[in-house]
């Protein structure tokens, strides 16, 4: 007999986590849980406001195919009885879950993967004054990579502090969909010249053909633009490299389709996140292996994590074992 069981949990922010489309100082999370033979798979996803999700919404898309899932659906069904999204996501990872418990084999494995090494995440910076990041980023200063939010009118000066306060970091600015063209072509060169390495989703989904032969002195990384391998070709012409979140791919099984074929399309590859704990970033870790960067910070970012969790060492997430996840 199989149990699908779905629930919602909160986990406080330490402070609060702001882009430019707003603040939050929770992480609401949907859990998916299915038991089979004394074994159970979880999977955590976060529904997100911008692309129509709600905890509600998540939660009822997901009982939308629990008949399917009782009745013993496996991953490759559950891609076409829901479509990507936060939903499927905490379907998929809890089927990657059970699947590694009951064959005894971790999920790594049974994704072909011979190992699962550390990988070193991005420490997230939150949009705000350039004093305050500059501070927030003086505080970080040890770690190897630092990501800020940026989408205002002041955000050389925001970029200009942060990189005064962390010297020796290595920095990726997310704009959040919150540049125009003309601004990403002013500010493109100064974030150059203070060693930017990528800047993430510029211009806003949907919006961004213009970067078609755009000629960026700095990367350009694709997120709100790429969700599954649908937008792939069109995000092909845009950026050199995407963020694979699963939340946006609708689960592990889509984000490695997408990582593959990205590859050999040439495109770099940035692991990325919602704010969340451990049983989310764990199944992203797959895509971490290998990746240009790593943006899975969730946990560093709660007040606190679920136990069992991840280790981190620094900024250093270490390989973890099957009472995580997988």
């Amino acid at each position: 007999m199989i149990r699908l069981t779905v629930r919602d949990e909160r986990w406080p922010i330490a402070g609060a986590f702001t882009i430019s489309r707003g603040s939050k100082t929770e992480a609401h999370v949907v859990i998916a849980e299915i038991a089979a033979r004394g074994h159970v798979g979880r999977g955590e996803a976060v529904p997100y406001g911008r692309y129509g999700e709600s905890i509600e919404s998540v939660r009822a898309e997901i009982e939308t195919a629990r008949v399917a899932i009782e009745a013993g659906a496996d991953r490759a069904a559950l891609q076409s009885l829901l479509p990507p999204g936060a939903a499927r996501n905490a379907l998929d990872c809890a089927l990657w879950d059970l699947e590694a418990k009951r064959s005894g084999r971790r999920a790594a494995d049974l994704a072909g993967f011979a190992r699962l090494d550390p990988v070193k995440t991005a420490y997230t910076i939150s949009f705000g004054p350039a004093e305050a990041m500059g501070e927030a980023a003086r505080a970080a200063s040890g770690r190897p990579l630092l990501k800020l939010k940026i989408g205002g009118p002041d955000d050389l000066d925001r970029v200009e502090a942060v990189r005064r306060a962390a010297p020796k970091s290595r920095l990726i600015v997310d704009a959040n969909e919150g540049l125009t063209l003309d601004t990403l072509t002013r500010l493109a060169p100064d974030f150059a010249r203070l060693d930017v390495k990528a800047i993430e989703q510029p211009l806003p989904a949907g919006a961004d053909d213009d970067l078609e032969g755009f000629q960026s002195p700095v990367l350009l990384c694709a997120d709100e633009s790429i969700h599954s391998r649908a937008e792939l070709d069109v995000c092909a012409r845009r950026y050199s490299c995407i963020n694979i979140k699963l939340d946006k791919t609708g689960g592990l099984t889509e984000a490695l389709a997408l990582r593959e074929a990205a590859m050999a399309r040439g495109l770099q590859i940035m692991a990325g996140c919602m704010v969340a704990t451990s049983l989310s970033m764990a199944p992203a870790m797959l895509i971490a292996q290998g990746a240009a960067f790593v943006d899975l910070d969730g946990p560093l970012l709660l007040a606190r994590d679920r136990e069992p969790g991840l280790h981190f060492v620094g900024s250093a997430i270490m390989p973890f074992g099957p009472e995580v996840w997988g």
